[in-house]
């Protein structure tokens, strides 16, 4: 549930033009798919229908449920919606808008995984870019436990297109963990490890991402398993992300600039 407190939510309510039911100048259908685009949420679910079902009442009730990550991600999407079809109220207030603008801000740097950006695709393929939002999804309605095997999917595929680009053979029957290690491998080689700490915890994530295959087999939603524990499920994610974070500082630090463009004069032209 969000920490919105009475007073900021007051404000939200007055840029919104929430006084007598409605939502800036949503109709329900646009209120809907508004929070289907942003969110990926059916705002017309019984649980939102709590208080009533005007879409004032909706959204104070998703407000009231949902974590501080989600709705300030939707906040901070309804206030530049309004700004650009000009029907955000409380004109006569000047500072209004800046007001819940930080609203937003404040409630979308909450998440419960601290890295949560960096699970994002590294090249164009659909099933990666799927399935990275599919992860990013859950971490925002703060359901961790309930997307380990798309957090294991994500991961596999981070680390394989990694070795692609590194020249390391990949295939399909290499388990995660044996993948990674010769991604390590390549990496000490190559002499882009600074310090030896960094190799050893490198190295100690062979070890966690081959436990991973485990919890993704026996206790994620891959299979009819029970799931891990939320707090599990939690420290997990953020493990991974924090990983991942780094490895792509590192990559943007080995990765080549591209080459400079060859100025071309006359007397180079052939006619």
């Amino acid at each position: 549930m969000s920490d919105l407190s009475a007073g900021e939510k007051r404000r939200l309510e007055k840029l919104f033009g929430m006084g007598s039911g409605y939502v800036l100048n949503f109709s329900d259908r646009t209120f809907g798919e508004f929070f289907e685009d942003i969110a990926r949420l059916d705002i017309d679910q019984e649980k939102y229908h709590e208080q009533g079902s005007s879409k004032a009442k909706r959204l104070r009730t998703f407000w009231r449920i949902d974590s501080n990550h989600l709705v300030g991600k939707v906040t901070e999407a309804m206030i530049q919606y309004g700004w650009e079809e000009k029907c955000l109220c409380g004109s006569d207030d000047p500072n209004l808008k800046d007001d819940c603008w930080k609203i937003a801000q404040r409630l979308k740097s909450d998440t419960p995984v601290a890295e949560l950006d960096a699970l994002s695709a590294i090249n164009d393929e659909k099933d990666f870019e799927v399935v990275a939002q599919h992860v990013k999804d859950a971490i925002e309605k703060n359901q961790p436990e309930a997307a380990l095997d798309r957090l294991h999917i994500f991961t596999v595929k981070f680390v394989r297109t990694l070795c692609e680009q590194h020249g390391i053979e990949v295939t399909r029957e290499k388990a995660l963990h044996s993948v990674f290690g010769e991604y390590v491998k390549k990496l000490k080689e190559e002499g882009h490890l600074e310090a030896q700490m960094t190799e050893r915890i490198l190295k100690s994530s062979i070890s966690v991402f081959e436990a991973f295959n485990h919890v993704r087999n026996d206790k994620s939603l891959a299979h009819d398993n029970p799931i891990l524990n939320y707090e599990e499920a939690l420290l997990i994610f953020n493990h991974v992300a924090a990983t991942i974070r780094f490895i792509k500082n590192l990559e943007v630090q080995i990765a080549p600039p591209p080459p400079a463009k060859k100025s071309v004069s006359w007397d180079d032209i052939e006619f």
